[in-house]
């Protein structure tokens, strides 16, 4: 695995996320991808990611920009900053009344990628009480 292949992946991924593609983003994944999310308990599996990907469309609206992906030696380890541009559709529980807002957050993500070029662990950096902040002042 290069670097350079571990950085097309990601980037499929995002493309696919950003085309809200959730079948293109299964492509880019292993079947065990280990899962964490802030404030969640690790979820494994792709049944679980597509579960997840899906439920997240039902609130939120969302795509990535100012994508910057850095990859380690070897091209097994690799992670991404980025801008989340979206609309807040439905309410999240615990989190302020969906009325359409609009939310611009910065978040990262870090990445393990298998033998086989797939995606194996997807680490979600973002901070919840910006989101918080962003959707109630809005």
């Amino acid at each position: 695995m290069s670097a350079t292949e571990t950085e097309a992946v990601i980037a499929r991924a995002f493309a696919s996320f950003n085309a809200g593609d959730v079948e293109g983003i299964m492509a880019c994944l292993g079947d065990d991808v280990a899962v964490d999310i802030p404030g969640a308990a690790r979820e494994i599996g792709s049944d679980k990611a597509r579960w997840r990907l899906a439920n997240l469309s039902r609130f939120v609206r969302a795509e990535a920009t100012d994508i910057a992906i850095m990859t380690a030696a070897g091209g097994f380890r690799a992670a991404a900053e980025f801008t989340l541009i979206g609309t807040y559709l439905a309410t999240l529980p615990g989190f302020p009344e969906a009325r359409g807002q609009s939310f611009r957050i910065g978040a990262g993500l870090f990445f393990d990628v298998d033998d086989d070029g797939l995606i194996s662990r997807a680490t979600v950096c973002c901070d919840p009480t910006r989101l918080f902040a962003a959707l109630e002042s809005a």
